[in-house]
């Protein structure tokens, strides 16, 4: 049996560090026919503990849970049709019944059209409580979800706690190993419990010890591959069957990706023929993105890779000899960076337009100037309540 599943927390009290947000799972569930919201929204990184914190809460209130995972859940249809139901119908058990939707971020296709907006009026209708989880709660294509919903934060877990989960593990289980690997197994989840128990099993597997040398083996582990690596696979490759696959397990979004690949053509390519056969690669990809950003449709991203793998990769006459070295992207990098971290005050802008009848744009500028109400804890109050602002969006705006 994995090790996941068989040390997975059976009461709230042993979700490990994550003990604000087990209080306010707790709570709702004790208050929720008096709740104005009827649905939960867990976020945070992979392996802090959201779904197992669902499935805890469930089992120590005695409560049938439906486990539903949203990339299943394909179009408006299928969401009425499965929720629908479940929100009006008993528990097969006469007892009570918590519904959750689980990696809500599989919703991001263009059959998932309506979808979001029929999970939001589920939400609105239902008699049982809805916790969903998703680790970017800040996608604008979330807002009436987020808007019918209380936000739960899930943070990395610290790495001592990891390791004191580690060490009970391994005495459960008879290992030979001392603590300083421990330890260093912890920090290397990287606030990842899942991943940390799962290399703790697997470098125990052989003869119940775990060996320092193989926890050192693991660091190098090429579980996800370095942008470097693949930079190197379209740069420095004609092979076609190469150069596609060359971002397949690269940990980086679209974006991402993009500004790494701008950023270093010209680093490699100095011939003028293959740097502008290059730049025209990369300026067809980029029509395909737009394509997706536009029509939430994800099927063109096969053709924005392909130019970006394949097509950058056959632009060279011939390959280039020697060492390059790639770096980061730079004042590109920035803006998109800036951009992200402007995603909480646009979600704020879309609540500020919905109260007052104007244009997100016209909100979105309009957010510095109500910034200094919120520094009166009175106003912010009474403010927070008539936006319908969550704690960490008030938070941000006190800032």
């Amino acid at each position: 049996m994995l090790w996941t599943k068989k040390y997975n927390p059976k009461k709230l009290a042993d979700v490990v560090g994550q003990a604000e947000a087990v209080n306010q799972l707790r709570e709702f569930l004790q208050n929720f026919s008096k709740q104005r919201k009827k649905a939960l929204l867990l976020y945070g990184p992979s392996g802090t503990g959201k779904t197992s914190a669902v499935y805890a809460l469930a089992y120590e209130s005695n409560l049938e849970i439906l486990e539903i995972n949203a990339s299943d859940l394909r179009n408006k249809e299928q969401i009425e049709s499965v929720l629908g139901n479940a929100i009006k119908q008993k528990s097969l058990f006469h007892r009570g019944k918590l519904i959750l939707v689980d990696e809500i971020d599989g919703l991001n296709t263009m059959e998932d059209r309506g979808g979001i907006s029929a999970l939001a009026k589920i939400i609105t209708e239902t008699y049982f409580p809805i916790i969903m989880t998703t680790t970017n709660p800040f996608d604008f294509k979330f807002s009436s979800l987020k808007n019918k919903s209380k936000l739960v934060a899930f943070q990395a877990v610290d790495h001592n706690a990891i390791f004191t989960l580690l060490k009970k593990i391994a005495e459960n289980e008879n290992l030979e190993y001392n603590e300083t690997d421990l330890k260093k197994l912890a920090r290397m989840s990287g606030g990842d419990i899942r991943a940390a128990i799962i290399d703790l099993q697997i470098l125990s597997i052989v003869d119940n010890k775990v060996h320092s040398e193989d926890i050192d083996l693991l660091l190098n582990r090429n579980k996800i591959e370095s942008m470097i690596n693949a930079l190197i696979k379209v740069f420095k490759s004609s092979d076609a069957s190469i150069a596609s696959h060359a971002f397949d397990s690269v940990d980086e979004d679209l974006d991402s990706i993009f500004l790494w690949v701008e950023e270093n053509i010209p680093i490699e390519y100095k011939n003028a023929r293959d740097l502008a056969n290059a730049y025209d690669m990369l300026s067809k990809a980029d029509v395909y993105r737009g394509r997706i950003k536009r029509r939430n449709d994800w099927r063109f991203m096969v053709y924005s890779y392909s130019f970006l793998t394949t097509g950058i990769a056959g632009s060279k006459e011939e390959k280039y000899r020697g060492i390059t070295i790639y770096k980061p992207t730079g004042r590109l990098l920035k803006i998109w960076m800036a951009n992200q971290k402007n995603l909480k005050r646009k979600a704020i802008a879309a609540k500020l337009a919905e109260r007052t009848h104007c244009s997100k744009k016209e909100a979105f500028k309009t957010i510095p100037l109500i910034k200094p109400l919120f520094k009166d804890n009175n106003v912010s109050k009474h403010l927070a309540n008539e936006l319908d602002l969550e704690g960490e969006e008030v938070e941000w705006l006190r800032r």
